[in-house]
C-alpha cells in the first residue's frame, strides 16, 4: 500500500543524512555478531549516509550484554541502552526512538528474520518523500500454520476496529522519518502497541515486500500466551468496540429475557403450569450469568488499562547509556 506523498518532503540525493538503527535485544547471544556483520555490510554500501546503531538491552540474562560491549569496542557507531530490567519489546523500541538522533530511523530485530540488506532500498524510498516505509512479509519461514492463521485474523480484526488501519503482515521492521519519530514521541501512553502507533500517526507510507526468513539461531521469545495477551492489549488500546459489543449483548439478553418472561406468563394464564420449570430456569440463569461475567471482564480489561495510565509510571528505566561520545 502506498499513500500520497508530499513533493516538499522529497530529500535531495546529494544531502548527507544520519541514519539511526534501533535494535531491541533480549537474550540474543547466538545472533548478535552475525546480525552486526550483515548490518555493517549494508551500511558501508550506502553513500552519503552516516549511521548510529542503538542496541537496547532489554534485561538480557545471557551473554548479550558482553557481546554488545565487544561491538562498541570494535565499532564507534554502536551505543547501548541498558534497561534496568526486562520491560518488553514495546518499551525497548520506545527507548530507542527517544534516543535516536537520525534524520531517518529504522527499527529491526537482531534475530535476522528481517534482512538488514534491505535497508539501502528503504532509505532510497525515504529520499523519494515517504515518511514511513512498511516492510510487508509475503512469506514467513519457520512459523506454524496456526500462528500464521491467528496473525492474519488479528490484523483483519484490527483493520475493522482500529481508527488507523494496521497493515497486514507488517511487523516492527520499518523506516520512520524524523517527523514521524517526533509524532510518536508525543504519545504518552504506558500500554503501548507499537504496530498500532506506527499506523495511527499517518503520514505518507510506502510498502516494500520481502520474504521473511526463519531465526538465524536460538528460539523465539514469543509464546502463544504472550501473543494472545499482546492481541488483547492491541484491541483494547485502540478500540472501544468490545465495550460496545458488551452493551449490545446486554441489551439483546435483556430483551430475550423479557420476551421469555412474557411467554411464561401467557402460558401459565392459558394452560397453567403444573410442572415446575427447574431445568429451563437453570439454563436461563446460567446464560444470563455468563453474559454478565463476560461484560464485567471486558469492562475490567479497560479499567485495568486506566489504572495503569493513571499511575503515570515511566515506560522504561535506563540503568546505563553506553556511548562512544560520552556515558550518560
Amino acid at each position: 500500500m502506498t499513500t500520497r506523498k508530499s513533493a516538499s518532503n522529497i530529500v535531495p540525493c546529494a544531502k548527507n543524512v544520519l541514519l539511526s538503527v534501533i535494535v531491541p535485544v533480549f537474550n540474543e547471544q547466538e545472533n548478535i555478531k552475525e546480525f552486526h556483520r550483515r548490518l555493517d555490510v549494508s551500511l558501508v554500501a550506502m553513500e552519503k549516509t552516516k549511521a548510529e546503531i542503538i542496541y537496547i538491552n532489554d534485561g538480557s540474562t545471557d551473554e548479550s550484554m558482553s557481546l554488545l560491549f565487544e561491538l562498541m569496542r570494535q565499532d564507534r557507531r554502536v551505543q547501548v541502552l541498558d534497561l534496568s530490567r526486562n520491560f518488553g519489546k514495546e518499551a525497548a523500541m520506545t527507548a530507542g526512538l527517544n534516543q535516536a538522533r537520525g534524520d531517518v530511523v529504522i527499527v529491526i530485530d537482531s534475530d535476522l528474520q528481517d534482512p538488514p540488506e534491505l535497508i539501502p532500498e528503504m532509505v532510497r524510498e525515504w529520499r523519494n518523500g515517504y515518511d514511513v516505509i512498511n516492510m510487508r512479509r509475503i512469506s514467513r519461514a519457520g512459523e506454524t500454520w496456526f500462528k500464521k492463521t491467528t496473525a492474519r485474523a488479528f490484523y483483519n480484526l484490527m483493520a475493522r476496529l482500529g481508527p488507523g488501519r494496521m497493515p497486514e503482515s507488517v511487523g516492527d521492521f520499518r523506516l520512520l522519518s524524523r517527523r514521524a519519530v517526533v509524532a510518536l514521541r508525543r504519545m504518552p501512553e504506558r500500554t503501548r502497541i507499537m504496530k498500532g502507533l506506527f499506523a495511527w500517526i499517518g503520514f505518507p507510507v510506502k510498502e516494500i515486500t520481502y520474504h521473511r526468513e526463519g531465526r538465524h539461531a536460538g528460539k523465539t521469545k514469543w509464546k502463544y500466551w504472550s501473543l494472545w495477551n499482546l492481541a488483547i492489549e492491541g484491541i483494547t488500546s485502540f478500540s472501544v468496540a468490545p465495550l460496545k459489543a458488551a452493551s449490545y449483548v446486554g441489551v439483546l439478553s435483556a430483551l430475550a429475557a423479557f420476551a421469555y418472561g412474557v411467554f411464561v406468563v401467557i402460558k401459565t394464564i392459558l394452560h397453567g403450569d403444573p410442572v415446575p420449570g427447574y431445568p429451563s430456569l437453570i439454563v436461563v440463569i446460567l446464560f444470563l450469568g455468563g453474559i454478565q461475567l463476560l461484560a464485567i471482564g471486558v469492562v475490567g480489561e479497560y479499567l485495568g488499562r486506566i489504572f495503569i495510565e493513571t499511575k503515570q509510571r515511566p515506560v522504561y528505566l535506563i540503568k546505563r547509556h553506553y556511548s562512544d561520545r560520552e556515558e550518560i
